[in-house]
Protein backbone atom coordinates (compact mmCIF):
# COMPACT_ATOMS: atom_id res chain seq x y z
CA UNK A 1 0.00 0.00 0.00
CA UNK A 2 2.78 2.42 0.87
CA UNK A 3 4.63 1.83 -2.39
CA UNK A 4 1.39 2.32 -4.28
CA UNK A 5 0.77 5.59 -2.46
CA UNK A 6 4.21 7.02 -3.26
CA UNK A 7 3.91 5.92 -6.87
CA UNK A 8 0.65 7.87 -7.05
CA UNK A 9 2.32 10.89 -5.50
CA UNK A 10 5.10 10.78 -8.11
CA UNK A 11 2.52 10.54 -10.86
CA UNK A 12 0.61 13.57 -9.59
CA UNK A 13 3.83 15.61 -9.33
CA UNK A 14 4.88 14.65 -12.85
CA UNK A 15 1.45 15.50 -14.23
CA UNK A 16 1.70 19.10 -12.97
CA UNK A 17 5.13 20.45 -14.12
CA UNK A 18 4.78 23.83 -12.49
CA UNK A 19 8.07 24.57 -10.78
CA UNK A 20 10.26 27.13 -12.47
CA UNK A 21 7.88 28.01 -15.30
CA UNK A 22 6.09 31.23 -16.09
CA UNK A 23 2.62 31.75 -14.87
CA UNK A 24 0.01 30.70 -17.47
CA UNK A 25 -1.85 33.83 -16.43
CA UNK A 26 1.03 36.04 -17.60
CA UNK A 27 0.71 37.47 -21.07
CA UNK A 28 3.76 37.74 -23.39
CA UNK A 29 6.11 40.56 -22.40
CA UNK A 30 9.54 41.76 -23.40
CA UNK A 31 12.28 40.73 -20.99
CA UNK A 32 15.14 43.20 -20.50
CA UNK A 33 18.39 41.90 -21.91
CA UNK A 34 21.13 41.11 -19.43
CA UNK A 35 23.74 43.85 -19.51
CA UNK A 36 27.32 43.04 -20.40
CA UNK A 37 28.86 39.68 -21.20
CA UNK A 38 27.75 36.37 -19.71
CA UNK A 39 30.49 34.23 -18.16
CA UNK A 40 30.16 30.63 -17.03
CA UNK A 41 31.00 29.95 -13.41
CA UNK A 42 34.14 27.96 -12.70
CA UNK A 43 33.98 24.30 -11.70
CA UNK A 44 34.22 25.23 -8.02
CA UNK A 45 31.06 27.33 -8.35
CA UNK A 46 32.84 30.65 -7.81
CA UNK A 47 31.95 33.41 -10.31
CA UNK A 48 34.74 34.36 -12.72
CA UNK A 49 36.94 37.42 -12.43
CA UNK A 50 36.36 40.40 -14.67
CA UNK A 51 39.72 39.98 -16.46
CA UNK A 52 40.51 36.38 -15.60
CA UNK A 53 37.99 34.25 -17.46
CA UNK A 54 40.81 31.82 -18.26
CA UNK A 55 43.47 30.48 -15.93
CA UNK A 56 46.11 31.96 -18.20
CA UNK A 57 48.32 34.79 -16.97
CA UNK A 58 50.05 35.24 -20.32
CA UNK A 59 47.64 38.05 -21.20
CA UNK A 60 48.14 39.97 -17.95
CA UNK A 61 49.51 43.47 -18.64
CA UNK A 62 53.04 44.13 -17.44
CA UNK A 63 54.95 47.32 -16.70
CA UNK A 64 58.47 48.05 -17.86
CA UNK A 65 60.85 50.96 -18.43
CA UNK A 66 59.16 51.80 -21.74
CA UNK A 67 55.58 51.61 -20.45
CA UNK A 68 53.35 54.55 -21.33
CA UNK A 69 50.29 55.99 -19.58
CA UNK A 70 47.99 53.54 -21.36
CA UNK A 71 50.03 50.61 -20.05
CA UNK A 72 49.75 51.91 -16.49
CA UNK A 73 45.98 52.31 -16.87
CA UNK A 74 45.60 48.79 -18.30
CA UNK A 75 47.68 47.36 -15.44
CA UNK A 76 45.60 49.20 -12.85
CA UNK A 77 42.27 48.06 -14.33
CA UNK A 78 43.48 44.46 -14.48
CA UNK A 79 44.61 44.43 -10.85
CA UNK A 80 42.22 46.89 -9.19
CA UNK A 81 40.29 45.40 -6.24
CA UNK A 82 37.68 48.18 -6.62
CA UNK A 83 37.00 47.19 -10.24
CA UNK A 84 36.84 43.51 -9.30
CA UNK A 85 34.45 44.24 -6.41
CA UNK A 86 32.03 46.15 -8.64
CA UNK A 87 32.22 43.41 -11.25
CA UNK A 88 31.24 40.80 -8.68
CA UNK A 89 28.37 43.03 -7.53
CA UNK A 90 27.16 43.15 -11.12
CA UNK A 91 27.34 39.36 -11.37
CA UNK A 92 25.35 39.08 -8.15
CA UNK A 93 22.73 41.56 -9.40
CA UNK A 94 22.50 39.77 -12.77
CA UNK A 95 21.69 36.49 -11.05
CA UNK A 96 18.88 38.11 -9.10
CA UNK A 97 16.40 38.31 -12.01
CA UNK A 98 16.04 34.51 -12.50
CA UNK A 99 15.29 34.18 -8.79
CA UNK A 100 12.58 36.82 -8.48
CA UNK A 101 11.02 35.95 -11.85
CA UNK A 102 10.31 32.32 -10.95
CA UNK A 103 7.11 30.94 -9.52
CA UNK A 104 7.10 29.78 -5.90
CA UNK A 105 7.90 26.12 -5.46
CA UNK A 106 4.90 23.77 -5.67
CA UNK A 107 3.72 22.23 -2.41
CA UNK A 108 3.42 18.47 -2.14
CA UNK A 109 1.31 17.18 0.74
CA UNK A 110 0.85 13.66 2.07
CA UNK A 111 -1.78 12.64 4.63
CA UNK A 112 -2.89 9.43 6.32
CA UNK A 113 -6.35 8.86 7.77
CA UNK A 114 -5.89 7.83 11.40
CA UNK A 115 -9.49 6.67 11.36
CA UNK A 116 -10.25 5.53 7.83
CA UNK A 117 -13.30 7.09 6.27
CA UNK A 118 -15.65 4.37 5.17
CA UNK A 119 -17.36 4.99 1.87
CA UNK A 120 -19.55 2.86 -0.35
CA UNK A 121 -16.63 2.02 -2.64
CA UNK A 122 -14.15 1.38 0.17
CA UNK A 123 -12.21 3.03 3.02
CA UNK A 124 -10.23 6.19 2.28
CA UNK A 125 -6.74 5.48 3.62
CA UNK A 126 -4.44 8.36 2.51
CA UNK A 127 -4.34 11.51 0.45
CA UNK A 128 -1.61 12.92 -1.83
CA UNK A 129 -1.86 16.48 -3.07
CA UNK A 130 0.17 19.02 -5.02
CA UNK A 131 -0.50 22.75 -5.21
CA UNK A 132 0.99 25.60 -7.21
CA UNK A 133 0.45 29.28 -6.51
CA UNK A 134 0.34 31.94 -9.26
CA UNK A 135 0.57 35.69 -8.66
CA UNK A 136 -1.55 38.19 -10.56
CA UNK A 137 -0.70 38.32 -14.28
CA UNK A 138 2.37 40.51 -14.90
CA UNK A 139 3.76 40.27 -11.36
CA UNK A 140 6.66 38.01 -12.28
CA UNK A 141 7.53 40.17 -15.26
CA UNK A 142 7.62 43.31 -13.12
CA UNK A 143 9.87 41.57 -10.61
CA UNK A 144 12.26 40.57 -13.38
CA UNK A 145 12.15 44.07 -14.86
CA UNK A 146 13.10 45.64 -11.53
CA UNK A 147 15.92 43.15 -10.98
CA UNK A 148 17.21 43.59 -14.54
CA UNK A 149 17.27 47.36 -14.13
CA UNK A 150 19.20 47.00 -10.89
CA UNK A 151 21.67 44.75 -12.72
CA UNK A 152 22.03 47.39 -15.43
CA UNK A 153 22.67 50.01 -12.74
CA UNK A 154 25.33 47.73 -11.23
CA UNK A 155 27.02 47.47 -14.63
CA UNK A 156 27.07 51.27 -14.92
CA UNK A 157 28.62 51.51 -11.47
CA UNK A 158 31.26 49.03 -12.61
CA UNK A 159 32.05 51.33 -15.54
CA UNK A 160 32.17 54.34 -13.24
CA UNK A 161 34.70 52.64 -10.97
CA UNK A 162 36.85 51.85 -14.00
CA UNK A 163 36.81 55.51 -15.01
CA UNK A 164 37.69 56.57 -11.47
CA UNK A 165 40.63 54.15 -11.34
CA UNK A 166 41.79 55.49 -14.70
CA UNK A 167 41.60 59.04 -13.37
CA UNK A 168 43.55 58.15 -10.24
CA UNK A 169 46.33 56.55 -12.28
CA UNK A 170 46.62 59.50 -14.66
CA UNK A 171 46.58 62.02 -11.81
CA UNK A 172 49.34 60.09 -10.02
CA UNK A 173 51.39 59.91 -13.22
CA UNK A 174 51.01 63.64 -13.87
CA UNK A 175 52.00 64.46 -10.30
CA UNK A 176 54.98 62.16 -10.52
CA UNK A 177 56.01 63.61 -13.88
CA UNK A 178 55.82 67.11 -12.39
CA UNK A 179 57.90 66.07 -9.39
CA UNK A 180 60.57 64.40 -11.55
CA UNK A 181 60.73 67.48 -13.80
CA UNK A 182 60.96 69.81 -10.78
CA UNK A 183 63.77 67.69 -9.32
CA UNK A 184 65.66 67.82 -12.63
CA UNK A 185 65.21 71.58 -13.00
CA UNK A 186 66.23 72.23 -9.41
CA UNK A 187 69.28 70.00 -9.70
CA UNK A 188 70.32 71.77 -12.91
CA UNK A 189 69.94 75.17 -11.27
CA UNK A 190 71.85 73.91 -8.27
CA UNK A 191 74.79 73.13 -10.53
CA UNK A 192 74.51 76.54 -12.16
CA UNK A 193 74.40 78.27 -8.81
CA UNK A 194 77.39 76.22 -7.66
CA UNK A 195 79.40 77.56 -10.60
CA UNK A 196 78.30 81.08 -9.59
CA UNK A 197 79.58 80.42 -6.08
CA UNK A 198 82.99 79.37 -7.43
CA UNK A 199 83.21 82.52 -9.54
CA UNK A 200 82.27 84.77 -6.63
CA UNK A 201 84.69 82.96 -4.33
CA UNK A 202 87.52 83.42 -6.87
CA UNK A 203 86.67 87.09 -7.32
CA UNK A 204 86.60 87.55 -3.56
CA UNK A 205 90.07 86.05 -3.20
CA UNK A 206 91.58 88.55 -5.63
CA UNK A 207 89.64 91.44 -4.13
CA UNK A 208 87.30 91.91 -7.09
CA UNK A 209 84.23 90.65 -5.20
CA UNK A 210 82.60 91.48 -1.91
CA UNK A 211 81.96 89.33 1.12
CA UNK A 212 78.17 90.05 1.10
CA UNK A 213 77.98 88.69 -2.46
CA UNK A 214 79.69 85.47 -1.37
CA UNK A 215 77.37 85.11 1.62
CA UNK A 216 74.33 85.80 -0.54
CA UNK A 217 75.21 83.15 -3.11
CA UNK A 218 75.91 80.64 -0.32
CA UNK A 219 72.50 81.39 1.21
CA UNK A 220 70.85 80.91 -2.18
CA UNK A 221 72.79 77.69 -2.62
CA UNK A 222 71.60 76.40 0.77
CA UNK A 223 67.97 77.25 0.00
CA UNK A 224 68.17 75.49 -3.34
CA UNK A 225 69.75 72.42 -1.74
CA UNK A 226 66.92 72.38 0.81
CA UNK A 227 64.34 72.58 -1.99
CA UNK A 228 66.00 69.68 -3.81
CA UNK A 229 66.08 67.54 -0.66
CA UNK A 230 62.41 68.31 0.00
CA UNK A 231 61.41 67.40 -3.55
CA UNK A 232 63.37 64.17 -3.48
CA UNK A 233 61.87 63.23 -0.10
CA UNK A 234 58.37 63.78 -1.57
CA UNK A 235 58.90 61.21 -4.32
CA UNK A 236 58.21 58.09 -2.18
CA UNK A 237 54.84 59.58 -1.17
CA UNK A 238 53.93 60.31 -4.82
CA UNK A 239 55.13 56.83 -5.82
CA UNK A 240 53.01 55.29 -3.04
CA UNK A 241 49.90 56.99 -4.46
CA UNK A 242 50.62 55.53 -7.88
CA UNK A 243 51.30 52.10 -6.39
CA UNK A 244 48.02 52.27 -4.50
CA UNK A 245 46.17 52.93 -7.76
CA UNK A 246 48.08 50.01 -9.33
CA UNK A 247 47.27 47.72 -6.36
CA UNK A 248 50.95 47.28 -5.54
CA UNK A 249 52.85 47.61 -2.29
CA UNK A 250 53.55 51.23 -1.45
CA UNK A 251 57.29 50.57 -1.27
CA UNK A 252 57.46 49.21 -4.83
CA UNK A 253 60.07 51.11 -6.79
CA UNK A 254 58.62 53.40 -9.45
CA UNK A 255 60.90 54.48 -12.30
CA UNK A 256 60.89 57.94 -13.80
CA UNK A 257 57.39 58.87 -14.90
CA UNK A 258 56.65 58.31 -18.61
CA UNK A 259 56.23 61.22 -20.93
CA UNK A 260 52.67 62.51 -20.72
CA UNK A 261 50.85 63.57 -23.90
CA UNK A 262 50.89 67.30 -24.57
CA UNK A 263 47.23 67.63 -25.55
CA UNK A 264 44.32 70.01 -25.00
CA UNK A 265 40.57 69.40 -25.03
CA UNK A 266 39.05 70.37 -28.37
CA UNK A 267 35.41 70.51 -27.22
CA UNK A 268 33.54 73.32 -25.48
CA UNK A 269 32.20 72.75 -21.96
CA UNK A 270 28.56 72.96 -23.03
CA UNK A 271 29.05 70.09 -25.47
CA UNK A 272 30.93 68.11 -22.82
CA UNK A 273 28.11 68.63 -20.31
CA UNK A 274 25.54 67.43 -22.84
CA UNK A 275 27.69 64.38 -23.62
CA UNK A 276 27.98 63.63 -19.90
CA UNK A 277 24.18 63.62 -19.54
CA UNK A 278 24.12 60.80 -22.10
CA UNK A 279 27.30 58.89 -21.25
CA UNK A 280 28.24 59.45 -17.61
CA UNK A 281 27.88 55.97 -16.04
CA UNK A 282 26.87 57.43 -12.68
CA UNK A 283 23.92 59.23 -14.28
CA UNK A 284 23.04 56.17 -16.36
CA UNK A 285 23.04 54.07 -13.19
CA UNK A 286 20.58 56.53 -11.65
CA UNK A 287 18.39 56.29 -14.76
CA UNK A 288 18.31 52.52 -14.33
CA UNK A 289 17.39 52.96 -10.66
CA UNK A 290 14.48 55.22 -11.63
CA UNK A 291 13.23 52.58 -14.06
CA UNK A 292 13.66 49.89 -11.42
CA UNK A 293 11.53 51.92 -9.01
CA UNK A 294 8.94 52.41 -11.76
CA UNK A 295 8.73 48.62 -12.14
CA UNK A 296 8.40 48.29 -8.37
CA UNK A 297 5.51 50.76 -8.46
CA UNK A 298 3.70 48.52 -10.93
CA UNK A 299 4.55 45.58 -8.72
CA UNK A 300 3.20 47.34 -5.62
CA UNK A 301 -0.09 47.92 -7.39
CA UNK A 302 -0.29 44.24 -8.34
CA UNK A 303 0.43 43.19 -4.75
CA UNK A 304 -3.07 44.41 -3.92
CA UNK A 305 -4.64 42.04 -6.46
CA UNK A 306 -5.60 38.40 -5.80
CA UNK A 307 -3.26 35.48 -6.22
CA UNK A 308 -4.32 32.07 -7.47
CA UNK A 309 -3.66 28.50 -6.41
CA UNK A 310 -4.26 25.37 -8.46
CA UNK A 311 -4.12 21.95 -6.80
CA UNK A 312 -4.61 18.29 -7.50
CA UNK A 313 -5.55 15.76 -4.76
CA UNK A 314 -5.34 11.99 -5.10
CA UNK A 315 -7.17 9.91 -2.46
CA UNK A 316 -5.98 6.36 -1.91
CA UNK A 317 -9.05 4.15 -1.38
CA UNK A 318 -9.14 0.51 -0.32
CA UNK A 319 -11.52 -2.22 -1.54
CA UNK A 320 -15.09 -2.23 -0.27
CA UNK A 321 -15.50 -4.73 2.63
CA UNK A 322 -19.05 -5.63 1.60
CA UNK A 323 -17.93 -7.65 -1.39
CA UNK A 324 -17.49 -6.82 -5.01
CA UNK A 325 -19.45 -3.74 -5.98
CA UNK A 326 -19.05 -1.39 -8.93
CA UNK A 327 -16.14 1.08 -8.57
CA UNK A 328 -14.82 -0.71 -5.50
CA UNK A 329 -11.30 0.52 -4.59
CA UNK A 330 -11.30 3.29 -7.22
CA UNK A 331 -9.09 6.22 -6.17
CA UNK A 332 -10.83 9.59 -6.64
CA UNK A 333 -8.94 12.59 -8.03
CA UNK A 334 -9.96 16.13 -7.11
CA UNK A 335 -8.93 19.38 -8.85
CA UNK A 336 -8.89 22.38 -6.50
CA UNK A 337 -8.71 26.13 -7.03
CA UNK A 338 -7.85 28.81 -4.47
CA UNK A 339 -7.87 32.58 -4.39
CA UNK A 340 -6.06 34.92 -2.01
CA UNK A 341 -8.14 37.86 -0.78
CA UNK A 342 -6.11 41.10 -0.38
CA UNK A 343 -8.41 42.44 2.29
CA UNK A 344 -6.23 44.92 4.21
CA UNK A 345 -6.13 47.75 1.67
CA UNK A 346 -4.20 50.23 3.82
CA UNK A 347 -1.12 48.02 3.60
CA UNK A 348 -1.17 47.82 -0.19
CA UNK A 349 -1.93 51.50 -0.71
CA UNK A 350 0.96 52.41 1.59
CA UNK A 351 3.23 50.16 -0.48
CA UNK A 352 2.26 52.01 -3.65
CA UNK A 353 2.89 55.40 -2.03
CA UNK A 354 6.26 54.21 -0.76
CA UNK A 355 7.29 53.01 -4.21
CA UNK A 356 6.22 56.26 -5.88
CA UNK A 357 8.13 58.29 -3.28
CA UNK A 358 11.26 56.19 -3.86
CA UNK A 359 10.99 56.72 -7.60
CA UNK A 360 10.59 60.47 -7.20
CA UNK A 361 13.51 60.59 -4.78
CA UNK A 362 15.70 58.72 -7.28
CA UNK A 363 14.61 61.06 -10.08
CA UNK A 364 15.38 64.19 -8.05
CA UNK A 365 18.69 62.71 -6.95
CA UNK A 366 19.54 62.13 -10.60
CA UNK A 367 18.67 65.74 -11.45
CA UNK A 368 20.88 67.03 -8.64
CA UNK A 369 23.77 64.80 -9.69
CA UNK A 370 23.40 66.00 -13.29
CA UNK A 371 23.66 69.62 -12.09
CA UNK A 372 26.73 68.78 -10.00
CA UNK A 373 28.42 67.06 -12.94
CA UNK A 374 27.56 70.00 -15.19
CA UNK A 375 29.21 72.42 -12.75
CA UNK A 376 32.20 70.09 -12.26
CA UNK A 377 32.72 69.88 -16.03
CA UNK A 378 32.74 73.67 -16.38
CA UNK A 379 35.17 73.92 -13.44
CA UNK A 380 37.47 71.22 -14.82
CA UNK A 381 37.32 72.75 -18.31
CA UNK A 382 38.33 76.14 -16.90
CA UNK A 383 41.19 74.59 -14.91
CA UNK A 384 42.30 72.67 -18.01
CA UNK A 385 42.24 75.63 -20.40
CA UNK A 386 43.69 78.01 -17.81
CA UNK A 387 46.57 75.59 -17.18
CA UNK A 388 47.12 75.35 -20.94
CA UNK A 389 47.19 79.16 -21.13
CA UNK A 390 49.82 79.24 -18.38
CA UNK A 391 51.88 76.57 -20.13
CA UNK A 392 51.93 78.60 -23.33
CA UNK A 393 52.62 81.80 -21.40
CA UNK A 394 55.67 80.31 -19.68
CA UNK A 395 56.99 78.34 -22.65
CA UNK A 396 56.46 80.96 -25.35
CA UNK A 397 56.96 84.22 -23.45
CA UNK A 398 58.22 84.23 -19.88
CA UNK A 399 60.86 81.47 -20.01
CA UNK A 400 62.45 82.71 -23.28
CA UNK A 401 62.58 86.23 -21.88
CA UNK A 402 64.01 84.98 -18.57
CA UNK A 403 66.67 82.99 -20.45
CA UNK A 404 67.50 86.05 -22.53
CA UNK A 405 67.71 88.15 -19.37
CA UNK A 406 70.00 85.57 -17.73
CA UNK A 407 72.33 85.59 -20.73
CA UNK A 408 72.41 89.36 -20.69
CA UNK A 409 73.05 89.40 -16.94
CA UNK A 410 75.91 86.92 -17.32
CA UNK A 411 77.47 89.02 -20.07
CA UNK A 412 77.09 92.18 -18.01
CA UNK A 413 78.47 90.47 -14.89
CA UNK A 414 81.58 89.32 -16.75
CA UNK A 415 82.05 92.85 -18.07
CA UNK A 416 81.51 94.34 -14.63
CA UNK A 417 78.35 96.15 -15.72
CA UNK A 418 75.82 94.06 -13.73
CA UNK A 419 75.69 93.40 -10.03
CA UNK A 420 75.85 89.84 -8.89
CA UNK A 421 72.61 90.23 -6.92
CA UNK A 422 70.82 91.11 -10.16
CA UNK A 423 72.26 87.96 -11.71
CA UNK A 424 70.95 85.90 -8.78
CA UNK A 425 67.49 87.41 -9.12
CA UNK A 426 67.44 86.59 -12.83
CA UNK A 427 68.52 83.00 -12.21
CA UNK A 428 65.91 82.57 -9.45
CA UNK A 429 63.20 83.95 -11.73
CA UNK A 430 64.11 81.49 -14.48
CA UNK A 431 63.98 78.61 -11.97
CA UNK A 432 60.53 79.64 -10.74
CA UNK A 433 59.22 80.02 -14.29
CA UNK A 434 60.49 76.56 -15.31
CA UNK A 435 58.95 74.85 -12.28
CA UNK A 436 55.70 76.78 -12.72
CA UNK A 437 55.52 75.64 -16.36
CA UNK A 438 55.81 72.00 -15.26
CA UNK A 439 53.15 72.57 -12.59
CA UNK A 440 50.82 74.06 -15.19
CA UNK A 441 51.47 71.14 -17.54
CA UNK A 442 50.57 68.67 -14.78
CA UNK A 443 47.45 70.68 -13.86
CA UNK A 444 46.38 70.60 -17.49
CA UNK A 445 46.67 66.81 -17.66
CA UNK A 446 44.96 66.30 -14.29
CA UNK A 447 42.02 68.46 -15.33
CA UNK A 448 41.74 66.54 -18.60
CA UNK A 449 41.71 63.23 -16.71
CA UNK A 450 38.91 64.59 -14.56
CA UNK A 451 36.97 65.68 -17.65
CA UNK A 452 37.28 62.16 -19.07
CA UNK A 453 35.85 60.67 -15.88
CA UNK A 454 33.01 63.20 -15.72
CA UNK A 455 32.04 62.85 -19.37
CA UNK A 456 32.15 59.07 -19.24
CA UNK A 457 34.99 58.49 -21.70
CA UNK A 458 37.89 60.19 -23.48
CA UNK A 459 37.06 63.65 -24.78
CA UNK A 460 38.22 64.83 -28.18
CA UNK A 461 41.66 66.42 -27.94
CA UNK A 462 44.24 68.15 -30.09
CA UNK A 463 47.97 68.61 -29.74
CA UNK A 464 48.84 71.78 -27.88
CA UNK A 465 49.22 74.50 -30.49
CA UNK A 466 47.40 72.50 -33.20
CA UNK A 467 43.78 72.27 -34.31
CA UNK A 468 43.42 68.71 -35.62
CA UNK A 469 42.00 66.16 -33.10
CA UNK A 470 44.38 63.36 -32.24
CA UNK A 471 44.27 60.04 -30.45
CA UNK A 472 46.03 59.96 -27.09
CA UNK A 473 47.59 56.89 -25.53
CA UNK A 474 46.47 57.72 -22.03
CA UNK A 475 42.86 57.70 -23.19
CA UNK A 476 42.93 54.32 -24.93
CA UNK A 477 42.59 52.02 -21.95
CA UNK A 478 39.04 52.36 -20.69
CA UNK A 479 36.93 49.65 -19.02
Amino acid sequence: MTSRMFACAAGVAAAVPLAGCSSPLDGPRATPTRVGTHFTARSDGEPPSVFRERDDSAHAPMLGPDSGPGDYVAYALYNSPEVEAEYQRWLAASDRAPQVGALPDPRLSLGFFVDEVETRVGPQQARVGVQQSFPWPGTLGDRKDAASMEAAAAWRRFQAVGLEVTRRVLVALHELAYLDAAIGITDENLGLLGSFEEVVRARYRVGAGSHPELIRVQVELGQLEDRLVRLESMRPAFAAELNAALNRAGSTEVPEAPGMPDVVAAVEPGVLAETARRNNPGLLAMDERVEAERARTRLARKDGLPGFTVGLDYIVTGDAPAGPIPESGDDPIMLTFGLSVPLWRDKYEAGVRESVARRLAAAYERAGEANRIDAAIHRAWFEHTDADRRVRLYELTLIPKAEESLRASLTGFRAGETRFLDLLDTERTLLEFAVAAERARADRGIALARLNALVGGPVETRLAGEEAPVEVEEQEAQP
